[in-house]
């Protein structure tokens, strides 16, 4: 695996995750859980949707947390 998947809410972080950082770790959960780096082209589009699904998971997760003690993160997505 190239990296490890990071804590991705306040006070980790100082400011709110990007998405490029919601992606990068479901990317990562995706390798680790399947086991491929990289899918054969008979495994992209599963794999691919589940990257999305994962961020999309990931968006649900920190949008709906509440981190005492440290600024509310709220975002906008859709």
């Amino acid at each position: 695996m190239c990296r490890s998947i990071k804590t991705l809410r306040p006070p980790a972080i100082p400011e709110e995750a990007t998405e490029e950082d919601m992606r990068a770790a479901a990317l990562q959960f995706v390798r680790k859980v399947s086991g491929f780096r990289a899918p054969a082209a008979h495994n992209q589009e599963v794999f691919d949707r589940a990257v999305d699904e994962i961020t999309a998971a990931t968006h649900r997760l920190l949008d709906g947390l509440e981190v005492r003690g440290a600024h509310v993160h709220t975002t906008a997505h859709g």
